[in-house]
Formats: C-alpha cells, sequence, structure tokens
C-alpha cells in the first residue's frame, strides 16, 4: 500500500508543477513519457460554464474522470469534502454552489498540489474554502461534520480502499450523502492489468469491480447505494490509456474492451446513524 502512496504523491506531484511552469498537464498523474495517455477518462468533464468559474490553472490539473459537482445536487448552507481535492477545480466549484453559508474542503496529501489549491483559490476570491493537508484514509476532520463526501477518481488510487469508506462514513452527519465519480470495473481484468502499478496513478488498476464497490460501501456502514455509469471505454480508448505502458496493447485491449467505465457512485449514511462523538470509529 505503501508505494502505491509513493506513485500516487510522486506523479500528482509532478502534474502540479507541469501546470504551475505552463507546461501543460498530463491526465492521471502524467507518468513520464505518457502525457495524453489518459485523455479518454479525463476529457471533457466540465461545460463551459464551469470552466468559467474556476481559474484557468484549476482546469489543466483536472485530473478526474467525472464531474461530481454536478451530479450531487449541492444545496445552499451544506458543507462538503472533496476526497483527493487535486488543483481545487471541483472544491472551488462546490464553494460556488453551497454559498457564503456554507464550506467546502479539500483534502489532498501532496504537497505540490495543495499549493496550486491555494493558488487557485486566491485568484477564484472565495472564501468558504479550506484545503487540508492529509490522506483519504485518515481524514483530519471530526465525526459527523459534513454534509456530503465527494471525490473525483481517487479512491480507485487507494491502497486501502475499506478504510477510506469507513472514514467517509465517520465524517458525514447522518443523513449525509456519499457521491463520487470513480472508474469501476465490470468483469474479469487480466492480472497483467490490475499488477502494473503505473496503471495505479492512471486510473485503472486500482479501481474496483461493481460489485466489491457496493459491498465495501455496504460493509462500511452505507445504505441506497447505487453505481450509475457514466461513460463506457471502447476499444480506442482502451488503446489510449494503456499506450506505453509495457503491455502488448492488441492482446489485451480486446479482454479490456467495455469492462473499464467511468461511474457516479452514491451512498447515503443512515439518520438513523449514531451521533456521539467516537461511535462511528
Amino acid at each position: 500500500m505503501q508505494e502505491v502512496k509513493e506513485i500516487v504523491k510522486e506523479k500528482y506531484g509532478q502534474a502540479a508543477l507541469r501546470v504551475k511552469s505552463n507546461a501543460g498537464n498530463s491526465c492521471c498523474g502524467g507518468a513520464s513519457g505518457l502525457e495524453g495517455s489518459c485523455d479518454p477518462i479525463t476529457s471533457n468533464l466540465y461545460d463551459v460554464g464551469q470552466e468559467g468559474e474556476v481559474p484557468d490553472t484549476a482546469i489543466k490539473a483536472s485530473l478526474g474522470c467525472g464531474n461530481p459537482t454536478a451530479l450531487a445536487e449541492l444545496k445552499s448552507g451544506e458543507t462538503v469534502l472533496d476526497l483527493g481535492s487535486g488543483g481545487g477545480i471541483d472544491v472551488l466549484l462546490s464553494a460556488r454552489r453551497v454559498g457564503p453559508t456554507g464550506k467546502a474542503y479539500g483534502l489532498d496529501m501532496t504537497e505540490e498540489m495543495l499549493a496550486l489549491a491555494e493558488e487557485n483559490k486566491r485568484k477564484s476570491g472565495l472564501t468558504n474554502v479550506e484545503f487540508l493537508k492529509g490522506e483519504i484514509e485518515n481524514i483530519p476532520l471530526p465525526d459527523n461534520s459534513v454534509d456530503v463526501i465527494i471525490s473525483n477518481c481517487v479512491i480507485n488510487l487507494s491502497g486501502d480502499k475499506d478504510r477510506v469508506l469507513r472514514e467517509a462514513f465517520r465524517v458525514l452527519k447522518p443523513g449525509g450523502r456519499f457521491a463520487v465519480s470513480d472508474v469501476v470495473v465490470r468483469g474479469h481484468v487480466p492480472a497483467a492489468i490490475k499488477k502494473n502499478m503505473e496503471l495505479w496513478v492512471g486510473c485503472v488498476a486500482g479501481a474496483l469491480s461493481d460489485y466489491e464497490y457496493v459491498a465495501k460501501l455496504a460493509k462500511a456502514g452505507f445504505d441506497d447505494i447505487e453505481i450509475e455509469p457514466t461513460r463506457v471505454y471502447g476499444i480506442e480508448d482502451v488503446r489510449a490509456f494503456l499506450s506505453g505502458q509495457g503491455l502488448d496493447v492488441d492482446s489485451v485491449a480486446k479482454d479490456v474492451e467495455g469492462k473499464f467505465i467511468s461511474a457516479f457512485v452514491r451512498a447515503t449514511k443512515s439518520t438513523a446513524a449514531c451521533c456521539t462523538p467516537g461511535c462511528c470509529s
């Protein structure tokens, strides 16, 4: 798990530095020589109106697979937490949705991304935003403190997803909503893909199957669990995000076509869930 974490931290740090140096960005952490290889996952996620609400560097640093702010149905006055907030695009968009009486937190472990996010916060002029340094497996917020948790193609990169989901459940208020975008696997995927560490940061190898995701959410205590496909990756998409990974693309692509999807994953914390300090630990 630690090896995965260090790979993710290194690649996302490199991506942030590229954005700040105006060298552009490469999706999914941009392993050396793989610029653009995950474009089928990270492209065309935000509409023109949303892009106009945030600094350009926040858009360039967006390495996600969906648009959780468009699907989470955020309300004025709510407190939102973005797990793995990167350059801050989803935090800033959320902050505008919840308004001045609400609050948007972003949590990230990468120094370079946090520095970029703080710069984007300053450019945006928003005052209801706070970026936190930490790991999504150990959320630095109290029990029952947020209304909505969002995330954009980050939970799949964790080596301990059970802990991430337990932590998400802990910090949500009773009645709180889990509303994330993630890459999900349908069916069997060859072991060569799952074991390739570079693909952890390429939004592929760390992905859970749909039934695993549902089971882990239920185990963490969540109710009303749904997985809604938002994009199914075809053969040409597969070729794009496997290109340069040291695999025989032709032999592997046919085995994974249509099995990787971007999905919106929803769940709720029951209003009957315990709400005394520490009871959800």
